[in-house]
């Protein structure tokens, strides 16, 4: 027997409005307990000290300069220091180990790009997959990669392009694992046999090696090129979107200019060690989402040249899925290692 009508049977000099009024009670505290619930289901964590964010590339590129802009951002939206640890070597291996390692707890994070897709092919890492040892927060940002040439070579043109390095040998610089990859299917796409692929720790010394001539082509991130392009220093070629880089309007897709099967756009994404909660995560998420909103981080993402995505943690996962993928495909052509 419920309450209410075993009150109304013991008191029945109660009024029917009375009756009416426990069980408006009854309703009322419910609500109540269920509102509750749903305020702390809804609680944002949020950290209460110093967060390290880890970018495992040396300072300089379009890595650094995307994870700086929301560490800004975030600093402010916390109340506490977002501060970026560059920790490069070994393709962005050695700073990955770093939060890997790091607590599951919210306050060390890493921010990648595509290559750590890439890393499980390595024999130094005997098949160990780190993408499986982090958790996915959120995809920041994307933006094509780019076929970047020195200025000092007179072509304006893929086809000029590929034309002179079938009538000499060129060289072509990668900074990490997927630049790498791109830069040995070019050169098998078109036949270009003494084409030498040059490895370097990060886009600065690509650049740098592109102004002064002694490096004819490299794929690369964009950023770090945009500024040079426009001051006629280095060319950008082409872009390897499926559409124009919002950042480079004139300069064509590499498959506009004939290179059909080139796509490739890097995600700047944000991991946490495995095992962080749920919670954690998705405040995180959250917080950067957020701070995408503020206009001096959507410039910042322009003058990179990446467009904002600002992904859910399950959005994310599933980029890396497909991605890994992609990739996983030309590994099996082009191996990272004889």
């Amino acid at each position: 027997m419920t309450f209410t009508k075993h009150f109304a049977q013991t008191n029945p000099q109660l009024p029917r409005f009375g009756v009416l009024a426990i069980r408006l009670g009854r309703a009322l505290i419910a609500t109540s307990v269920l509102c509750a619930g749903g305020a702390f289901a809804q609680t944002t964590w949020k950290p209460d000290r110093q967060v390290t964010l880890v970018v495992p590339y040396n300072p300089g590129g379009g890595t650094d300069a995307t994870a700086r802009a929301v560490a800004s951002r975030l600093t402010t939206l916390w109340n506490q220091p977002v501060v970026v640890e560059n920790i490069g070597g070994a393709d962005g291996l050695i700073g990955t180990r770093r939060v890997i390692e790091a607590a599951p707890d919210g306050y060390t994070l890493l921010f990648q790009v595509p290559s750590i897709l890439l890393m499980k092919y390595q024999r130094s890492l005997k098949g160990i997959d780190p993408v499986s040892q982090l958790t996915p927060v959120t995809a920041v940002a994307t933006s094509p990669t780019a076929l970047v040439m020195s200025a000092s070579l007179p072509f304006k043109t893929l086809p000029e392009l590929i034309a002179y390095c079938k009538a000499r040998p060129c060289n072509v610089g990668s900074g990490e694992n997927s630049s790498k990859i791109r830069a040995q299917k070019f050169s098998a796409d078109y036949e270009l046999k003494d084409m030498a692929v040059v490895n370097y720790k990060g886009t600065s010394p690509i650049v740098s090696d592109l102004v002064s001539g002694n490096l004819t082509m490299a794929f690369t991130g964009i950023t770090a090129a945009i500024p040079l392009h426009k001051s006629g220093r280095v060319r950008i070629l082409v872009t390897n979107g499926n559409q124009r880089a919002h950042a480079l309007p004139d300069v064509p897709t590499s498959m506009e200019a004939g290179w059909l099967d080139s796509y490739s756009v890097t995600w700047y994404g944000m991991f946490a060690p495995k095992g962080t909660p749920e919670a954690v995560t998705r405040g995180i998420a959250d917080a950067t989402r957020e701070a995408g909103k503020d206009v001096h981080v959507r410039e910042a993402l322009t003058v990179a040249g990446a467009e904002p995505a600002f992904t859910s943690p399950a959005e994310f996962t599933e980029m890396i899925k497909q991605d890994s993928a992609r990739l996983g495909a030309l590994v099996k052509r082009f191996p990272l290692e004889d």
